[in-house]
């Protein structure tokens, strides 16, 4: 069999592949109000755990809220004045979407992610020396590596996007920095070579076919909270929205998910990405090792803007989380200590023992020793557990090792409660007491 053949071969396995997965997924009709719901008991979410995850929101100034799974609303809540049809700025969630069409743009042959910006916007659009600024690539600015400067000096800010705030600091490609400036000039590339203002480019090629509303203004993406939760699920389903693949280029689209360059592993093409050994966060040259969000599924990425604009993909569990509102913290940047808060209250919904004779009393698993120290040992092959501490926030999660053991040594001593969750999906609940 010939390279062509095989080469055929595989990218019809990959649409195939591709086309299935969607078809896993419900997709709202693109108008009207209609989208399908299912139910919390589905997932064993118990109310008094989606009240507190409420109650959360709401303390940390929450506008509207909801979780999709399957495609599907589980949970959706609007806060105060703020409801279904109000209209809220994404903030620099609005980069994520960026990049989806600027995927889009490559595919329809307007733009090269290779090419060098200037080759597009003539030479001049920074204050870089011309030989450095040719070096900048709109890869560059999907990866936030442009070298640019990301703290000019005064009256400029890390968001001016002119010519004279736009200073060379490092070579393309030698650093990361989290530069907002920089990144609006592939709102710029689109709209020249493409010929469309770039909110008629976003209609036309992505909002009208997923149903999304919305419109930019000063770069800055404004839509329902529907609006967003829509996007994400077009992320979750890899271009796919329905029977129309709106971005087929599968490559990029992995490559936007993933680690796209070695200085910071937790980001993508404008996407954070979780799970990774290490991650940067804006306005510091700092890598911090360890997951960005611990408390979150290692394989979510997610959109994060200013005052906490939130979309969070995760394909393990095919759920969409999206949180707009103001700031939870008084913090302006992306990435705060909110998302893994946040994370806490979503992983401990179904944490839902009805009562205290579901702890300790079944006869499949048991765990010992109680009180333990730094290790738990269970009796019986589980594939997942999950601690909580008396508040149900969830602590700790994984899976026994080879010896069915817990570490819990990171625990801090008091009152814990173990989720075991079977191989075939059954859950089981025990207290036990973690001691020095």
């Amino acid at each position: 069999m010939n390279t062509r053949i095989k080469r055929g071969i595989l990218i019809i396995c990959l649409l195939l592949s591709k086309s299935l997965f969607a078809q896993n997924l419900y997709f709202p009709p693109l108008t009207g109000n209609n989208w399908d719901t299912l139910s919390q008991s589905a997932l064993n979410w118990c109310q008094p755990r989606i009240d507190s995850l409420y109650q959360f929101l709401e303390d940390r100034h929450t506008k509207s809220f909801i979780i999709l799974k399957d495609g599907k609303i589980i949970l959706e809540k609007y806060f105060g004045t703020y409801t279904a049809d109000s209209i809220h700025y994404w903030a620099s969630a609005g980069k994520s979407l960026t990049a989806f069409l600027t995927g889009i743009a490559q595919e329809k042959g307007f733009v090269n992610i290779q090419s060098p910006v200037s080759q597009y916007l003539g030479t001049g659009w920074t204050s870089a020396p011309p030989a450095k600024e040719n070096l900048i690539t709109l890869r560059h600015l999907l990866t936030m590596t442009s070298g640019l400067d990301d703290s000019p000096p005064p009256p400029c800010d890390v968001n001016d996007s002119s010519k004279t705030c736009l200073n060379y600091l490092a070579d393309a490609g030698t650093r990361w920095a989290y530069h907002s400036g920089a990144y609006k000039h592939l709102q710029d590339v689109i709209s020249v070579t493409s010929g469309m203002s770039y909110n008629a480019f976003t209609t036309n090629y992505l909002s009208s076919k997923i149903g999304m509303g919305g419109l930019w203004y000063d770069a800055v993406f404004y839509s329902k909270t529907r609006g967003m939760a829509r996007f994400g699920l077009l992320t979750l389903s890899k271009g796919i929205w329905n029977n129309d693949t709106i971005l087929k280029d599968t490559s990029y689209i992995a490559a936007m998910s993933n680690t796209s360059q070695n200085l910071n592993n937790s980001y993508g093409y404008l996407w954070w990405l979780n799970g990774k050994a290490s991650f940067m966060i804006p306005q510091l040259q700092v890598v911090f090792p360890g997951a960005m969000l611990p408390a979150a599924p290692p394989d979510l990425f997610a959109a994060l803007g200013k005052n906490d604009q939130k979309i969070y993909v995760v394909p393990s569990e095919n759920l969409v989380v999206v949180r707009m509102g103001d700031s939870a913290y008084s913090s302006q940047y992306a990435v705060t200590v909110f998302d893994n808060e946040l994370w806490t209250y979503i992983d401990s919904l179904s944490f839902c023992p009805t009562s205290l004779n579901e702890i300790n009393t079944n006869q499949h698993t048991w765990i010992y020793p109680n009180p333990a120290n730094n290790f738990l040992q269970l009796d019986s092959e589980t594939s997942t557990y999950f601690i909580y501490n008396i508040q149900g926030r969830c602590c700790l999660q994984g899976k026994p090792d080879a010896q069915r053991k817990i570490d819990i040594s990171m625990l801090q001593e008091g009152v814990y409660f173990l989720k075991i969750q079977t191989k075939n999906n059954q859950q089981w609940y025990f207290k036990f007491i973690r001691k020095e």
